[in-house]
């Protein structure tokens, strides 16, 4: 039913497009200094620029770190619209109450789902901070319970602060409202229907899928995830996440780090820097560590992918796309 079409097929290689071909030129060199594998741009659906570092960048699922969460806010979204959860504002003791019978703090059965969609349960989780970026929960025997067990620094919905574990007990959350694993609704209800056959997904010791940075996928089918967004939800003229989701994961909500505004497991930030906000000036992106992107203009119909090993700096690539494309400075 879902037979996977060929990219060229559904993004179409073409020379017409409104970017200066000497900023794509110069893209490609620097593109060529430094450690980023791969850089697709799909603009008014067809295919515009193409980079790999070498061939096996073009069909090796490549390890994508933080942009599994942005596929899992997508993931729930999918799941509020088949009924599988009620609403956002539903208490998660409600999937974890065996492990928040004996709680050590009462607001902790005040957190929501979409606390830990904008990440704001309050948990102390310093991971941008005295972890750096490695939770230390990826050493724990029972990861959903050590997320839990974190005390509170913070009331719920306060306070945004960076938290793999919160996407972590979102995923946990989705197998118990699916009866089935993150890998597997995620493939019945999302991959098949884009045509993605190969993936990775990586779980914790009870087999759950590492929703925070677990998820592998080849940076071609990426553009899929990218162009899904870019058309609100729909994909060949079926909707597989709604409209209205599409805009609730991407709007704006906080803004707690030099990065830009956090939304529901989606980064937000303009075009340009010294322009105020609109429409026109938008774009939001998914991000990993070493430099993995989704980024989505919607006023430009553009969507840019990058894999990178930029482990000494994740902005760089985007600063670059972002830089070079647009011939401007000032850019995060």
């Amino acid at each position: 039913m879902y037979k996977e079409k060929g990219f060229m097929e559904l993004f179409p290689y073409s020379d017409d497009t409104t970017f200066e071909d000497a900023n794509l030129q110069v893209l490609k060199k620097e593109l060529q200094k430094v450690k980023i594998n791969s850089c697709l741009i799909i603009e008014n659906g067809s295919c515009v620029f193409e980079y790999y570092k070498n061939k096996k960048m073009a069909s090796k699922p490549q390890t994508l770190n933080s942009i599994s969460k942005s596929v899992v806010s997508l993931l729930i979204g999918i799941a509020l619209e088949e009924g599988l959860i009620p609403s956002l504002d539903t208490p998660i003791v409600n999937y974890f109450e065996r492990f928040m019978e004996k709680v050590d703090d009462e607001r902790k059965l005040q957190i929501t789902i979409d606390h830990l969609l904008t990440m704001t349960p309050g948990f102390d989780w310093p991971e941008f901070g005295e972890w750096q970026a490695f939770p230390k929960m990826f050493h724990a025997p029972h990861w959903v319970k050590y997320v839990l067990n974190r005390p509170l620094t913070h009331n719920p919905g306060e306070h945004m602060n960076y938290n793999t574990g919160a996407t972590h007990l979102l995923t946990a959350i989705l197998q118990q409202a699916s009866g089935m694993k993150a890998s597997a609704f995620a493939e019945k209800h999302l991959f098949k229907r884009l045509g993605i056959g190969e993936y990775r997904w990586y779980e914790d010791p009870q087999g759950v899928n590492n929703g925070g940075s677990g998820l592998c996928l080849r940076v071609k089918d990426l553009v899929k995830i990218g162009y899904l967004y870019l058309n609100k939800g729909m994909w060949s003229d079926k909707p597989i996440v709604s409209e209205r989701w599409v805009e609730e994961s991407t709007t704006p909500l906080f803004l707690t780090y030099n990065i830009g505004h956090y939304a529901r497991h989606w980064w937000t930030n303009r075009v340009d820097q010294n322009e105020p906000w609109s429409e026109e000036n938008r774009y939001y992106f998914a991000m990993g560590y070493g430099g993995q992107y989704i980024i989505i203009i919607p006023s430009r119909q553009v969507v840019i992918v990058m894999t990178s090993e930029m482990y000494n700096d994740t902005h760089y690539p985007r600063r670059l796309a972002m830089n070079t494309l647009f011939s401007m400075s000032g850019h995060l």
